[in-house]
């Protein structure tokens, strides 16, 4: 049976630290956005102490993780594979003896692989569930709902009074080739999983055709598989040829990472094109109904967080509308969404050419 890990290079020279790391082994198993949401910590954590880390993930993000680059090995987790993928991912875990283990998703099939790698120690994160505090020697401390899940992965820092570094978002994508020319390059992510938080097709077409005769954008779809019908009806209700390119369903992770870092500008839903964006830099214009910015939102400055006011319902944090008419997100009509997409991208020298 093979390896399920990858192997990356690792810092050449590098000494136990003091602090009694010398191996760190990670475990965040998903979503796409809470990936990013981790990275400061885990990146906290290499910088204080100098370990080599691993890091164990769903194998649909994997290649993902490892364009992390404090990342040395990504260790797949089987989750569909269970039983017949476990062996492999077993000796994959213990291939190396890990100092301290870090849980940072909380959940009972993330506390397993940090217990089951045998570190001489494992900490869990504030916001755990399940009854997964048995697997840990200590927990980063009590859950807070006020702050962004950025921050509180950060309390595993806190809890080891280890030095706290403001957040960063080390990544390495391939460079790609947009083809945009002097444009404003302007990416659309219109879907997320809950469809109580997707802006409407309509709305998200409308957008587009005002960002190409408005601000001379060339615009790019972006999305899973699962959003290719969404983008097909956007880019066809848009009707401006190749300057709105689709390509939801076309990328990988990677393929997707390497085209946002290119862009000028991203508008999206609650969504983890969302959160790669805000990781790359990326101004982000981000549509809110449901969820809650300080929790969710893009994390950073440089980003703006658009939302219907006093509206008593939101945020609801659910994926059904009890109103049954999604007015969190309807109502957030496409001209106001355009003049702040306009106004960011001004705020950029050169940004903003010709239609």
């Amino acid at each position: 049976m093979t390896d399920p890990s990858v192997s990356l290079p690792s810092a050449a020279g590098a000494v136990p630290p003091p602090s009694g790391v010398g191996r760190l082994l990670v475990v965040k198993l998903s979503s796409l956005g809470d990936l990013f949401h981790a990275l400061p910590a885990v990146h906290n954590l290499k910088a204080a102490s100098g370990a080599d880390v691993d890091w164990v993930v769903q194998p649909e993000y994997a290649d993902l993780v490892a364009c992390f680059t404090d990342v040395r090995r990504v260790i797949r987790f089987p989750r569909r594979g269970f039983p017949r993928g476990f062996g492999g991912f077993l000796r994959a875990l213990r291939r190396d003896r890990y100092d301290l283990a870090v849980d940072l998703q909380g959940l009972l099939k993330s506390a397993l692989p940090a217990r089951l790698a045998r570190a001489r120690r494992v900490i869990g994160p504030s916001f755990r569930r399940e009854g997964t505090r048995l697997f840990y020697s200590a927990v980063a401390g009590p859950r807070r709902s006020d702050r962004h899940a950025v921050d509180a992965a950060m309390d595993v820092v806190r809890r080891l009074g280890w030095p706290e570094m403001a957040p960063a978002f080390p990544l390495r994508f391939p460079r790609a080739v947009t083809g945009g020319g002097p444009r404003p390059r302007v990416l659309l992510a219109p879907r997320s999983r809950w469809p109580t938080k997707n802006w409407p097709e309509s709305h998200f077409a409308d957008l587009a055709r005002r960002l190409v005769d408005g601000a001379g954008a060339q615009v790019y779809l972006v999305g899973g598989p699962a959003d290719a019908e969404a983008g097909r009806h956007i880019r066809q209700a848009a009707d401006r040829g190749d300057r709105v390119l689709d390509l939801c369903g076309r990328t990988n992770l990677v393929e997707m990472g390497s085209l946002v870092q290119e862009m000028h500008l991203a508008v999206t839903v609650d969504s983890g094109p969302m959160h790669m964006a805000a990781a790359l830099g990326v101004p982000v214009l981000a549509l809110f109904g449901p969820t809650d910015p300080v929790r969710t939102g893009p994390y950073g400055s440089g980003h703006r967080v658009l939302r219907v006011e006093r509206l008593p319902c939101s945020p609801c944090r659910s994926d059904r509308c009890a109103r049954e008419d999604h007015a969190c997100l309807r109502n957030l009509y496409p001209s106001a969404v355009y003049a702040e997409a306009l106004a960011l991208l001004q705020r950029l020298p050169g940004a903003v050419g010709e239609a």
